[in-house]
């Protein structure tokens, strides 16, 4: 695919996405939704990719800033909403579950870790994403905004199941039911974010943080961490334990498991095989 409004790039173990569109400040549309996914999809089958970050182009001062306004009039005009996209798009993190395939829910199926690197303002569907991704590492000062009441939207994209669960309802219905203004301080100060880093050292942490993931967690352990922590939000605590006793005995037999109480004993960092 020939990339217009993302950009895509590998960097030893780390898949970087950049949404680019700096001149509408890295504003969302159904391009850019499917030139994501497409990305996507390619991290996802690059068994050299560990990790993946997700980022606005900095020169747009902004991760994402929803919508595209013009997008939104043209709506208005028709009087329906279309999301841009057509069914030939890449499913990636599809058939991991049936409660992960949905739009922006497909991250929870995806074998890798999804890094949100924040540096700037997020509205709408780029607050979306951002709660979507695994990790948030977010820039201090930021605007954030869910914007869908200014427009007779309801709550997009499933924000109304995720946000509770992220930062609890009390706040969730203060940012929703009002579509206010709030900073990523203050998201942070609800546990929306993992880091609040300053914007010169946004990259650098979370590239620092992505190659320890890599180094320290075995691609087996992170791909299944990641699954149970997900599915564990709409299974029993028995369905829970059962997958974890089951996982325990099939990866105890992988490689990867004797090459880290190998290298844990020889006090060395380990050679993951991955698979």
């Amino acid at each position: 695919m020939d990339l217009k409004q993302t950009r895509y790039a590998v960097d030893d173990t780390i898949a970087t996405i950049t949404l680019d569109r700096p001149h509408r400040r890295n504003a969302w549309t159904g391009v850019m939704h499917t030139e994501y996914r497409h990305c996507l999809a390619l991290a996802e089958r690059d068994q050299d990719v560990r990790t993946i970050v997700v980022t606005g182009a900095p020169e747009g001062q902004a991760f994402c800033v929803g919508a595209d306004l013009s997008g939104l009039e043209v709506i208005a005009e028709r009087g329906e909403y279309s999301a841009g996209i057509d069914g030939d798009i890449a499913q990636p993190g599809y058939g991991t579950d049936a409660a992960f395939d949905a739009t922006f829910a497909y991250h929870f199926g995806l074998s890798k870790p999804v890094i949100a690197a924040m540096n700037g303002a997020a509205a709408g569907v780029g607050l979306v994403l951002a709660a979507f991704c695994d990790l948030r590492f977010v820039v201090p000062d930021a605007k954030f905004t869910t914007a869908h009441g200014r427009f007779n939207f309801p709550a997009e994209y499933g924000l109304s199941w995720i946000l509770p669960r992220l930062v609890g309802t009390t706040f969730t219905n203060d940012v929703m039911l009002s579509s206010r203004v709030f900073t990523s301080d203050e998201a942070h100060q609800k546990g929306f974010s993992n880091r609040l880093v300053p914007a010169g050292d946004l990259m650098r942490e979370v590239t620092s943080y992505a190659r320890m993931l890599a180094k320290t967690v075995s691609p087996g352990a992170l791909r299944e961490t990641k699954r149970q922590i997900y599915l564990d939000w709409h299974r029993s605590v028995a369905s829970s334990v059962r997958d974890s006793e089951r996982l325990l005995v099939e990866m105890s037999r992988h490689p990867d498991n004797k090459e880290g109480v190998s290298a844990w004993m020889d006090k060395r960092e380990p050679q993951w095989r991955g698979g």
